[in-house]
């Protein structure tokens, strides 16, 4: 019995938690960068280089996590072939 129903739940929810944590992350970002400006605005242009590169790479985990996510939500079931059990010699009498 296939479950497809259930995967494509599994990856919406994963899509979602995904999302979450990187808008999180980059909202973390974001603060820490304008504070850092706030305070010494003399460095703005080594935090907002250091920002973008950082949000870069949240955005490029983000991608590939999701991508993770659809390709296991639309995997189909995995061919299995039954085992075949060995069966006990049997010796002939003539």
């Amino acid at each position: 019995m296939e479950y497809l129903g259930l995967s494509y739940l599994a990856a919406g929810f994963g899509a979602g938690l995904i999302v979450f944590g990187a808008a999180l992350g980059i909202g973390k970002l974001a603060t820490g960068a304008l504070e850092g400006m706030a305070r010494q605005p003399e460095l703005s242009g080594d935090l907002r280089t250091a920002m973008i590169i950082a949000a870069a790479l949240i955005e490029g985990f983000t991608f590939f996590a999701l991508v993770v996510t659809f390709m296991l939500a639309t995997k189909g079931p995995i061919a299995t072939t039954p085992v075949e059990k060995p069966q006990a010699e049997q010796t002939e009498v003539k």
